[in-house]
């Protein structure tokens, strides 16, 4: 049962929205798990979704799940492309994954109008600017 299963706060994961130019030298956004971790985390699981309102009527996107089999310690991974149109949402990414016999869970929330251009700073690790979530 869920109740049995020792969940160890998350550390040194997190989450970044990237702007991106594709092969046509257009511009896209991409959601990103950045590992910096020293070991190597496995067996990731991703669950997204999106929520809100726009002009008073309830909007959501369907849920999209994603698996990574490994990402190395101190790297990345893409999740996803995400839409710009989408921002003005909740976009919810549920994590899991495993460090040896250990499992992670959390949950990460990008608030609408949080991904924008002033919220954007240097990630060392995908050697692009971003909107960081911790």
């Amino acid at each position: 049962m869920k109740k049995d299963i020792d969940f160890i706060p998350v550390e040194n994961v997190q989450l970044a929205v990237a702007k991106e130019k594709n092969e046509s030298d257009s511009l896209l956004w991409k959601v990103h798990i950045l590992n910096k971790n020293k070991v190597s985390i496995a067996n990731v699981l991703i669950a997204s979704k999106g929520y809100g309102e726009k002009n008073g009527e309830k909007q959501s996107t369907s849920i999209l799940r994603h698996y990574i089999e490994i990402i190395g310690p101190e790297d990345s991974a893409v999740i996803e492309p995400i839409d710009s149109n989408l921002f003005h949402l909740f976009n919810e990414y549920w994590v899991s994954y495993y460090i040896d016999d250990q499992i992670y869970d959390k949950k990460f929330i990008f608030v609408p109008g949080s991904i924008s251009e002033q919220n954007m700073t240097y990630i060392d690790m995908i050697q692009n600017d971003g909107v960081l979530h911790a």
